[in-house]
């Protein structure tokens, strides 16, 4: 009976200290868990994005390459008359490869925050997209549900000399599986640009992630692009080589 009592005594206390290493997760530690879960470090994949508009849907097929946040090339793979063409950044350049005109050219200043492919991303997006915590600073600001789902809630507000053009993000992750849920941007005067939207949890190479993300733009009513995940490979071995601009025009 004594030994039972004991073994009671250490499983409370083992669950109670689970429990106390759970609420000693800082926003920036929920945040950083969040992002490697649904993006990962060295991934392939291929995806379906859909550009949605008032008059018309328009939806281009994709192959993807990535290393962190540093390096991606892109080339659509459908519509046939787009296919072929190629988005390649490293750090923060980025460069296009038309295939009909077999044409390369680096991105101008002048282009940052045109529209991405037509989506509701723009250039801007894709060259600076950030490491959350190494240019933002981040609180946890209270609780609330998404889609059902019990999340945290986190300010991010920009660091001064951070390269990022939002004022402020709230960033929602789900407290059960610590899956990015929501994310909402806004500019500097506290306007809601846009909100992004991650759903269709599923399981894909090899891990649980959010299959649907779905970008939504707060200005202009019915504007959203959606990216569907077909495939996934987040322990992708991707040749150094990819990522240049030889390759990029091959």
């Amino acid at each position: 009976m004594k030994s039972k009592i004991i073994l009671i005594a250490m499983l409370i206390f083992c669950i109670a200290n689970v429990g106390k290493a759970e609420e000693k997760m800082t926003a920036a530690q929920i945040v950083d868990k969040a992002e490697d879960l649904a993006k990962g470090e060295n991934v392939s994949g291929t995806f379906i994005m859909k550009v949605i508009r008032p008059d018309y849907t328009r939806t281009v097929e994709m192959k993807s390459w990535n290393q962190g946040n540093d390096k991606a090339l892109i080339i659509i793979t459908a519509p046939k008359k787009e296919a072929g063409n190629k988005t390649l950044k490293i750090g923060n350049e980025m460069w296009t490869y038309l295939k009909t005109t077999e044409t390369t050219m680096k991105l101008p200043a002048s282009m940052l925050l045109q529209s991405w492919n037509g989506s509701d991303l723009t250039n801007d997006d894709m060259v600076r997209e950030s490491k959350l915590t190494r240019d933002y600073t981040l609180e946890l600001v209270g609780e609330g549900k998404v889609a059902g789902e019990m999340c945290w809630k986190i300010i991010l507000i920009p660091k001064p000399d951070a390269p990022v053009v939002w004022g402020k993000l709230y960033y929602w992750v789900r407290q059960k599986d610590y899956l990015p849920a929501l994310v909402q941007y806004y500019d500097e005067k506290g306007k809601k640009h846009r909100t992004m939207k991650f759903t269709d949890i599923e399981k894909m190479g090899g891990r649980i992630i959010p299959t649907r993300w779905i970008i939504e733009d707060n200005l202009k009513e019915d504007y959203s692009t959606e990216f569907i995940y077909k495939e996934a490979n987040f322990d992708a071995k991707i040749p150094k080589k990819l990522f240049s601009l030889r390759e990029l025009e091959r």
